[in-house]
């Protein structure tokens, strides 16, 4: 019973009139003031922001906040892939047949994530790190690789939350959900960035629209309030680290594992 009334609260919450009152407030200069508590109750490491807080003029201002410069080293090995967030791990592994397997207990399929895009084919066999970020993590999105932008997809969808509960219980958050999917091609192939959205504001926007390359580390886009990226690699082409596994909390900008040549595609 408890589980039906979760399910129906989340239903309900995941309205759009909902995440555009949530957002409005958010944006005002008034909820300035429930930044300290908000540092509180999620324990904020705030001398890493850029800012004092309280120069911050909105609880989104703070929530976006950029860091204090160093405070997330890139690693430096050229053919690196590094985690593009602050995030646990909750979702790792080779893609099989175009199934991502055991997202918090369900099956996900590349062609729904990936909104029936024709860039599917690449991903079908590649593979995939699923990255939750917490209210307490720091929200902007770096690119994980040195590239040029392919293309890019703006997918509307619906505003569940993507913590333990929904991942769980809801059917195909990450599928339902609002995409922000950034195609970059790099020197083996090609990444896709899926920056999924979540409850309450849900608004995921570039950091500069009209930039359409980066180097590995860049600032390519943010999250207004906490959600998850799912971070794919083109077939055969990436090797992960043997040290990392699923549950792991991970940094931006820290090597997630080494992009190669795919023997398929030896000419790519």
């Amino acid at each position: 019973m408890a589980k039906k009334i979760m399910r129906l609260m989340t239903e309900l919450s995941s309205r759009k009139s909902i995440s555009k009152i949530m957002g409005r407030f958010s944006h005002s200069s008034v909820s300035r003031y429930v930044i300290p508590t908000f540092i509180r109750n999620y324990q904020i490491p705030v001398s890493e922001a850029e800012k004092d807080i309280r120069e911050y003029r909105s609880l989104n201002a703070f929530f976006t906040r950029k860091l204090k410069p160093g405070m997330r080293p890139i690693d430096a090995n050229e053919h690196s892939l590094t985690s593009p967030v602050d995030a646990v791990i909750t979702a790792m592994g080779k893609i099989s047949s175009g199934t991502i397997l055991n997202v918090k207990g369900q099956d996900y399929s590349v062609q729904d994530i990936l909104h029936h895009s024709p860039h599917l084919e690449l991903y079908k066999n590649g593979y995939v790190f699923v990255l939750y970020l917490s209210p307490t993590d720091y929200h902007r999105i770096h690119s994980p690789v040195t590239g040029v932008q392919t293309e890019s997809e703006h997918i509307k969808g619906r505003v569940y939350p993507v913590n333990d509960f929904a991942m769980t219980h809801m059917r195909s958050v990450l599928c339902r959900n609002e995409r922000l999917i950034t195609y970059i091609a790099h020197s083996f192939g090609e990444v896709a960035v899926v920056k999924v959205g979540a409850m309450n504001v849900s608004s995921i926007q570039y950091t500069d629209a009209s930039v359409n390359k980066w180097n590995k580390g860049d600032d390519l886009a943010y999250f207004e309030f906490g959600s998850t990226v799912v971070l794919l690699m083109e077939n055969d082409t990436f090797t992960p680290r043997e040290d990392i596994k699923l549950g792991d909390a991970v940094r931006m900008g820290q090597r997630l594992g080494d992009l190669h040549a795919s023997a398929q595609r030896p000419n790519h």
